[in-house]
């Protein structure tokens, strides 16, 4: 049995989008490139061929992983669950931390869509573990390489 990967609606949509351009304008235009390349003979010091072949494969291969990744996925649209108030996948959380005041916010996301500069936290990443089923004004703690650390839930929001 094949684990289902939890996305978002927006992670779910990115990687369609991703895949239609692969389908639709990479993959061709590689196909081109390859054709062009045959063209002009001799295919063993052919380095455009060569460079067209490899993109082809990063290509296909890329397909194939969204391919199942969409295929394995469970889409959660969070605006449409009643979660109590809790924190989980795919809510916005706000933080502060105990120790330094500081107030960071998240969303709690899937492996793949994942990016810690847009402020989205993978589920099975520690903080995000510790924050899932708590509500505003709960203190988590979160084990990290440089120690403990505490942090409140100021806020969710499922948005």
């Amino acid at each position: 049995m094949v684990d289902k990967v939890p996305l978002t609606v927006v992670g779910a949509d990115k990687l369609r989008e991703e895949l239609k351009e692969l389908k639709t304008v990479v993959r061709p235009r590689i196909v081109t490139a390859i054709s062009e390349a045959r063209a002009h003979g001799d295919l063993k010091e052919n380095a455009e061929y060569h460079a067209a072949k490899e993109q082809q494969s990063f290509a296909e291969g890329r397909i194939g992983d969204i391919e199942g990744k969409l295929s394995n996925a469970q889409i959660i649209d969070v605006t449409v669950i009643d979660a109590g108030g809790k924190v989980i996948f795919g809510a916005t959380v706000e933080i502060e931390d105990i120790d330094t005041d500081d107030v960071v916010t998240y969303q709690i996301v899937g492996v793949d869509e994942a990016d810690i500069k847009e402020g989205r936290i993978s589920v099975s990443s520690p903080i995000a573990r510790a924050l899932i089923g708590k509500e505003v004004e709960d203190v988590v703690a979160v084990k990290t390489p440089g120690g403990n650390k505490e942090y409140e839930i100021l806020s969710i929001k499922y948005i």
